[in-house]
């Protein structure tokens, strides 16, 4: 807001609260306290449990019961979302995690009715632990509205919706009982995805996840994060779509997942600690891959120009243009997709 990072509170998806003038304005009033608003949203998420929850309620009943939200009474500290630009809600996690092949439809991915129920009663049976990554966050993470980049070089790009919980509690060992206590709230995520495998002229080892998952821009987040109390359990709500250039591509509910959130918290924080503002994304359905969904494109990756739109029941859409990245320079090494220098014989 007014070309500087600003944290807000958005109501009725239409309008946006400066919280630290609004707060700033509740305090002229005797009956509220002073009470520091936090300048960023990791301070945000770490503190709302603990008292800056109830002074973020105060102000937006303040302003709901004094009609301040339209007409000439609505103050100038609140916007309309439209014409804002909205940055990444966590703009530099530390880390990202998420789950690979965690919906019963993505593990199958083109498989027939009769092969999809055949593997989803087997996993059932053994659903083994959980597959987690990490993606990078600072340069990969991006907000709603901003360019999806097609690095130089490589064309089969993937998209793939996915719900984000962001983590308001530290805790290391949390049992899946107790993991929502740890969980601030949700947002919409996709896991831009280079299916183009590792670079020639290399050693092989395997999935190459630096390559595949790692590019800039490739962690779209937002378009806001939902506080838990007014989402509900995700376990039943959970909703989530893809569409791209009006053709849904995926489509999937809670109900298709092999690990719960909880049991994915479970798991991760056996290995890491979790802190304020991580972020773990649950894992995206079927519908993803060359050939998958027939568009007006003819091809299953994403294409230059098309416009993707994200989207998760009760939170919101994230919207993003695709834009090849259309050239680099030709004189460093490890500037393109492969090198061109340095990593073996030039010659």
């Amino acid at each position: 807001i007014n070309h500087r990072p600003t944290v807000g509170l958005v109501l009725r998806d239409e309008l946006i609260v400066d919280i630290g003038v609004a707060n700033a304005d509740l305090e002229l009033l005797p009956q509220y306290p002073t009470l520091e608003m936090p300048e960023d949203m990791i301070e945000l998420v770490g503190e709302y449990d603990y008292g800056l929850k109830y002074r973020l309620y105060e102000i937006v009943n303040h302003l709901v019961n004094n009609e301040m939200l339209t007409g000439e009474s609505r103050p100038d500290y609140v916007y309309d979302v439209e014409g804002t630009h909205i940055l990444p809600p966590i703009m530099y996690p530390s880390k990202i995690m998420n789950a690979a092949v965690n919906f019963y439809t993505h593990a199958c991915e083109g498989c027939t009715a009769e092969q999809l129920a055949e593997r989803t009663g087997e996993r059932q049976e053994n659903r083994g632990v959980p597959y987690l990554f990490l993606k990078p966050g600072r340069g990969a993470v991006i907000g709603t509205g901003d360019d999806i980049i097609m690095p130089f070089g490589r064309d089969e790009i993937e998209y793939e919706v996915e719900m984000a919980i962001v983590f308001g509690r530290s805790g290391k060992y949390i049992s899946a009982a107790r993991a929502y206590d740890h969980v601030f709230g949700y947002m919409v995520a996709m896991d831009i995805s280079d299916r183009g495998g590792r670079p020639p002229g290399g050693y092989g080892s395997g999935s190459d996840w630096f390559v595949g998952k790692g590019h800039d821009t490739f962690a779209p987040h937002g378009p806001w994060i939902v506080p838990k109390e007014f989402f509900g359990d995700p376990m039943e709500r959970l909703h989530q779509q893809t569409v791209i250039d009006g053709v849904t591509v995926q489509e999937a509910q809670a109900g298709d997942m092999i690990h719960s959130i909880p049991e994915l918290i479970e798991y991760a924080s056996s290995m890491i600690t979790l802190f304020p503002g991580d972020v773990l994304q649950s894992g995206t359905s079927g519908g993803t891959g060359a050939g998958r969904v027939e568009r007006a494109t003819g091809s299953g990756y994403l294409v230059d120009g098309e416009t993707i739109e994200a989207s998760i029941e009760g939170i919101g859409t994230l919207r993003h243009r695709v834009v090849r990245e259309s050239s680099v320079p030709d004189d460093l090494s490890g500037a393109q997709l492969p090198p061109t220098a340095s990593y073996r014989d030039p010659n």
